[in-house]
């Protein structure tokens, strides 16, 4: 049991516990770190940023690994691994301009990448601290937030909870949400996964594949150009599994652009969007046969590779975290979907509630 920086409230049996002063913001408020258990997965959860801190997961033999990227203290997430594990929001990945429409006003949102908003602006949910609480009757924390009017340039008053559930290798992460004025949303977790392994290296031998005919390709600062392209004779072609190191490494204008996979593949139909939770994506990594599946009812899956990491920062195991050490699978609404009418709607009005599921499974082969 990780009791670092504070002693731990026990579970009791229920497989959830608390470490009340896991770390401390740099006012001095303590921050707790949620641990749930379920006799296959032990996942940690931090308030800061409501963030997977941690996912220790079997490989085909029992061994367990820590298959997310992550840091031992709180310093890091704190600073510039903000992202890491992360729930992302208002609005997960990037709006052009930091600027849209809505409701007859206009927008914005201060910019913070190459003259776009990403993630929400300078100051996103992934920088708070949420207050939570355990789920009665299942291995579960709900993680509350609210953001008022203004927030990072975003209308409305919004009441947001993120709640994890472990059950039987299996973590599911349901958002909902409310808003006293319309405003536009998109909420995403932002993990990034090693199944090898946390530090074990670079993602490149997984097997990778993404259950989707269509990908929306981007400009030279990440913005979807507004086309949906078919993925079949592309590098993006990855309804069959395959090497991710080997397809990051062909000379393609979409790949150079994102550094490796930067790009959101289309799950629904549009415009509505509409979709039942299905799977959506697998990754197996061949050596420890660790496989995860993610499932979600989001039109979008950003399938990033971590070209952008640059070594940095350090991990959990000492090492530092480079280009491919870890690939993010996050189920979203489609980037920049405020300025693009053909885009399923991000808009949440008052009297509606916003409400999303995906699902991490672990197993191994």
């Amino acid at each position: 049991m990780n009791e670092q920086n504070g002693s731990a409230d026990r579970d009791g049996g229920t497989g959830v516990r608390r470490e009340p002063d896991w770390g401390r913001l740099a006012d001095g408020t303590p921050v707790a770190r949620w641990v749930l258990t379920d006799g296959v997965l032990e996942v940690g959860l931090l308030e800061h940023g409501a963030r997977i801190q941690s996912v220790l997961a079997p490989d085909w033999d029992g061994t367990r690994a820590d298959v997310v990227l992550g840091f031992p203290g709180l310093a890091p997430y704190a600073g510039k691994g903000r992202s890491f594990g992360a729930t992302i929001g208002r609005f997960a990945n990037r709006i052009a301009g930091g600027e849209f429409d809505l409701d007859g006003q206009r927008v914005s949102i201060p910019t913070t990448d190459r003259g776009n908003a990403i993630h929400g602006g300078p100051h996103p949910f992934s920088e708070q601290l949420w207050t939570a609480h355990p789920v009665d009757g299942v291995r579960g924390v709900r993680f509350s937030l609210f953001s008022p009017d203004g927030d990072n340039g975003f209308p409305g008053g919004l009441s947001v909870h993120v709640t994890h559930v472990l059950r039987e290798g299996a973590l599911t992460i349901t958002y909902s949400a409310t808003t006293d004025a319309p405003t536009v949303l998109n909420l995403t977790n932002h993990a990034y996964f090693d199944l090898a392994g946390e530090g074990s290296g670079t993602i490149d031998a997984h097997l990778v594949q993404v259950l989707a005919d269509r990908f929306l390709p981007v400009d030279e600062t990440g913005l979807p150009t507004g086309e949906f392209r078919a993925v079949e004779g592309t590098p993006f072609d990855l309804r069959e599994a395959v090497p991710v190191g080997y397809r990051v490494e062909l000379d393609d204008e979409q790949l150079h652009r994102g550094k490796g996979f930067d790009h959101c593949y289309v799950l629904a139909d549009v415009p509505g969007g509409a979709r039942p939770p299905a799977l959506a994506a697998v990754v197996t990594e061949p050596v420890s046969g660790r496989t995860l599946e993610v499932r979600t009812d989001q039109p979008g899956i950003q399938f990033f590779t971590g070209g952008s990491l640059a070594g940095t920062l350090v991990g959990a195991s000492g090492t530092a975290y480079g280009p491919r050490a870890g690939l993010a699978l996050e189920t979203q609404a489609f980037p920049d979907a405020p300025n693009h009418p053909e885009f399923p709607t991000t808009v949440l009005l008052p009297g509606e509630e916003f409400r999303s599921v995906t699902e991490f499974r672990f197993t191994a082969v």
